[in-house]
């Protein structure tokens, strides 16, 4: 990989970028040398607990401008996978009302309480969660063979202090309960990073899987969805994945680096 031919850099956020609330020092620099040299980025997340709109909202905070187009989410993918797939079904939605309303404005016809006319089930990473949520959502699995998606399969979203469950590990306490397993949007899947390349790809005409980079913290969504989609890969190590994890990973990252500060150097 060269990484001067890359025109689109792909960047998961929380564990690359920032952590929590906490941006790390080199971010904003980075983005601003990728805008400089006449490239472009896009934030792609797992992260299904905020709308986009949040997260403008989030990285205005953080010091960092943003706009709806600067985002590609799990969030955006899994409306665009309901309405495509499962037009005028009644979804269940076990998510942030964040996520729930971004499903709206989307056309998802979205449901937070148990209903006889439910058709579906949404996961997303749910902050909100309650006892109640899961309850619904098990006796809706138990008793009905419906449609059954989630938002995003990561296990952990990682804090300034550590971890705490995602969306991954609540499906997992779901199938503990009811022997079902969702079917995932988002990253490891293909669609997301090659959604972002067709859209840059229309006002950039350099911009190809060839000359897109994806940028994370963990194999086995960031890294292995950049193989699967035939795009170029780099791990940092400044999130949840280690040194040790890619050693007994089949997935393989193109590029290691401590960090992004790493990148910002390689590429100025």
């Amino acid at each position: 990989m060269d990484l001067k031919k890359i025109r689109l850099f792909l960047f998961d956020m929380d564990g690359t970028l920032y952590l929590g609330d906490r941006l790390f020092s080199f971010t904003r620099p980075l983005l601003d040398a990728i805008r400089q040299a006449g490239k472009t980025y896009l934030f792609m997340t797992n992260n299904s607990s905020k709308s986009v709109g949040d997260y403008v909202k989030k990285l205005e905070r953080l010091g960092i401008p943003a706009a709806y187009d600067d985002f590609i989410t799990s969030s955006q993918a899994t409306a665009d996978y309901l309405t495509a797939n499962h037009p005028k079904v009644k979804f269940y939605v076990c998510g942030t009302r964040s996520f729930k309303e971004e499903l709206s404005g989307a056309g998802v016809l979205v449901c937070d309480a148990y209903a006889e006319d439910i058709g579906g089930v949404v996961m997303g990473y749910d902050t909100e969660l309650t006892y109640q949520k899961l309850d619904d959502v098990s006796r809706l699995l138990t008793l009905r063979d419906i449609p059954y998606i989630a938002a995003n399969p990561d296990l952990v979203c990682p804090t300034e202090y550590g971890y705490v469950p995602d969306c991954g590990s609540v499906c997992g306490m779901i199938y503990n309960a009811t022997g079902k397993r969702p079917h995932y949007i988002g990253k490891p899947r293909p669609e997301m990073p090659l959604a972002a390349v067709a859209r840059i790809a229309k006002r950039d005409a350099g911009v190809c899987p060839d000359t897109t980079l994806v940028v994370g913290d963990r194999l086995y969504t960031d890294i292995a969805c950049a193989v699967a989609a035939g795009i170029h890969s780099l791990l940092v190590l400044s999130g949840e994945s280690t040194l040790s994890d890619v050693e007994k990973s089949e997935v393989k990252p193109e590029l290691i680096l401590r960090d992004c500060a790493e990148l910002l150097e390689k590429i100025q």
